[in-house]
């Protein structure tokens, strides 16, 4: 059986360009900063994000994490949502290796935070109370459904960071998606950002690997950090490889994922007890509930369409997320209608 996986962007093979590179790939020793794909990827990355330097990482987390080592010592707080990644799947990273404060506010629905929450937020100077040094914001943002936030609002964040004196790191993990949807160049969404760390290893295919962009002096000390966390990977330039292909070649066809995804939310929302989060997702990502009435909960609608070579992933007792990506075609989508409307139509 041929699987269609709608489970994540991040079960995407490489494509055929990618793995041609990677098996041509120039290399040296990165730790030494000798490895050239490497070097030419993080100057190419740096270019994407508007910012001064780039760092090859082994993962968003590990990008994410480094950044919050970089700006806080132990006992020092960060200001971030309470359904952000690096707050909800990142392992407690930033305290268990860094003893870094989490401060959550809530998202929006939107997956914005409020303004005023984050200057609320913001501590006093007072012995009694941990030191505010980071805001993190996530673009797009998942659990919000793979909502864009728009330039206006990151810029109205970064001059609230800079009026108290703070840092603000955006996890861009699939920022390239927030871009296409908003018809801008990526830079724009992180140049008003002290930092960025993005993912190549999602939508745009590459097999392993996030970029943290910076400031050169930023981007000296995350290095430090980085090997700290065991991320110095030597001749690296076989994966950097494959994310050059991606920043060059699979960032304008991220709009054709986010098509398929709003022709399938569309043939989704005529079936009966699917509740969609909205029938138009802006990119490559559908939220859906299933009706309290319906018989089936999420773990019964996985094992349903699995039978039908669809893979789906739980996101709650009663709903599912569905993610597009370059691997799933228009005939993916007819496919993916079909059985749920075979599994559905009975329930």
């Amino acid at each position: 059986m041929e699987w269609i996986d709608l489970r994540s962007d991040t079960i995407t093979n490489p494509t055929p360009e990618m793995w041609a590179a990677m098996a041509n790939a120039e290399v040296g020793d990165d730790v030494y900063g000798e490895d050239p794909s490497v070097n030419k990827l993080e100057a190419l990355a740096a270019e994407r994000m508007g910012q001064e330097a780039g760092l090859f990482v082994p993962s968003g987390t590990m990008g994410n994490l480094a950044a919050v080592l970089t700006y806080c010592g132990r006992g020092d707080e960060i200001i971030l949502g309470d359904h952000s990644h690096t707050f909800l799947y990142e392992a407690g990273g930033v305290s268990a290796l860094g003893g870094v404060h989490p401060h959550t506010i809530p998202n929006q629905h939107d997956g914005t935070l409020d303004l005023g929450d984050i200057e609320t937020a913001i501590r006093p100077n007072n012995i009694h109370f941990p030191i505010t040094r980071l805001v993190i914001l996530e673009n797009t943002h998942n659990r919000s459904g793979g909502v864009p936030l728009s330039v206006e609002y990151v810029c109205q964040v970064a001059e609230l960071a800079n009026k108290y004196d703070l840092r603000l790191h955006i996890d861009g993990a699939r920022i390239f998606n927030a871009a296409v949807a908003l018809g801008i160049e990526a830079r724009k969404l992180a140049e008003p950002a002290d930092s960025v760390t993005f993912c190549l290893s999602k939508s745009l295919c590459a097999p392993v690997g996030s970029v943290l962009c910076g400031s050169r002096d930023f981007i000296a000390q995350a290095r430090r950090i980085r090997k700290q966390l065991g991320g110095g990977m030597r001749q690296a330039g076989v994966l950097a490889a494959a994310g050059i292909i991606a920043l060059e070649n699979m960032i304008d066809r991220l709009a054709e994922d986010h098509a398929r995804a709003r022709r399938l939310a569309a043939g989704l929302n005529e079936l009966p007890n699917i509740i969609l989060d909205t029938p138009e997702p802006l990119t490559n990502m559908i939220f859906f509930d299933l009706n309290p009435n319906a018989e089936l909960d999420a773990a019964g609608l996985v094992a349903s369409v699995a039978k039908e070579g669809i893979k789906l992933t739980p996101s709650g007792a009663r709903r599912i997320r569905l993610v597009l990506h370059y691997w799933i075609d228009d005939a993916a989508v007819n496919r993916t209608l079909d059985a749920f409307r075979r599994v559905l139509g009975n329930v």
